[in-house]
């Protein structure tokens, strides 16, 4: 039997520049199957650019899809329909992005499972997922106890996930949780694209952790062109700071806006956060970086 040769790629939060580098380079390199493993949109500018690609892809490879955090955002908000606003830098981008999708996404997104196990012939299975097998937004962090008992639980040897946006393997017991890290906005990667190429040969899986320079003075100008850098401005140049230097997460730096938010005011609810305190989080975490 012939070698398997599988791309995974996770996180592209609208990111079609990268995702094309990626999907390029994986297919000189003998890819013939793709898992993505959700967090297609988000963050960045023209989210129907990234959505053809992989309608596009769909079209010509078997590809696996799994859902993301941020697809239950769009799907929440489309049954709910509250809570964010245009202009503004907590929810700014999601609404942007909600706005730019089609019936076509969302129904794309609403028939994706959490969690799947892939089987392929004479290889052992594979459970592959966002956060972790249980939830979309949980995080496998290395030297964890959540994380190993969450291994110890799932019967396959092999887990594949994201959300994390950082590349790397956790060992426990004999089974292996591979993070492949992201294509559109990954952390610590000095601002290369990542994704993993995965190998099925005589009975075993090998991986490759890829890294990809791109340009991403490109997708950073579109944020400009697209006028999200003003329907969503801190959380805007987070996203800049991140796509140059692969460091200082949206996480952290809207964590660090609801503690101002607190001390100011007593109390921050997401997504309730005021501008004033983005200014002071981004000037404190990013611009004396």
């Amino acid at each position: 039997m012939a070698a398997l040769n599988i791309a995974v790629l996770s996180d592209i939060h609208g990111n079609y520049i990268s995702l094309q580098k990626c999907l390029e380079h994986a297919i000189t390199r003998g890819a013939d199957t793709f898992i993505f493993l959700g967090d297609y949109l988000g963050e960045l500018a023209y989210p129907q650019k990234t959505m053809s690609a992989l309608y596009s892809l769909k079209e010509k490879y078997k590809c696996f899809f799994i859902r993301g955090n941020k697809e239950d955002y769009w799907i929440n908000y489309d049954s709910e329909q509250k809570g964010w606003s245009e202009y503004d830098s907590t929810t700014g981008s999601l609404y942007y992005t909600y706005n730019n999708l089609t019936q076509k996404d969302l129904r794309f997104f609403k028939a994706l499972p959490i969690k799947k196990e892939l089987i392929f012939e004479d290889l052992p299975p594979i459970t592959i997922c966002h956060g972790s097998p249980r939830k979309v937004n949980e995080k496998l962090l290395p030297d964890n106890e959540n994380t190993f008992g969450i291994m110890e639980r799932e019967p396959n040897d092999y887990i594949l996930c994201g959300h994390t946006h950082i590349q790397r393997r956790i060992e426990h017991n004999e089974k292996a949780a591979l993070g492949v890290g992201s294509v559109g906005i990954p952390i610590h990667s000095k601002g290369k694209a990542q994704f993993m190429i995965l190998r099925g040969k005589q009975g075993a899986w090998d991986y490759e952790f890829v890294s990809l320079g791109y340009n991403t003075e490109e997708v950073i100008a579109d944020l400009y062109a697209s006028g999200l850098n003003e329907k969503a401005p801190y959380w805007c140049k987070v996203s800049e700071h991140l796509l140059r230097t692969g460091e200082i997460s949206h996480g952290n730096v809207l964590g660090r806006a609801m503690e101002i938010c607190k001390e100011i005011h007593g109390e921050c609810i997401w997504p309730d956060v005021p501008e004033e305190c983005w200014k002071q989080a981004v000037k404190e975490l990013i611009l004396s970086d």
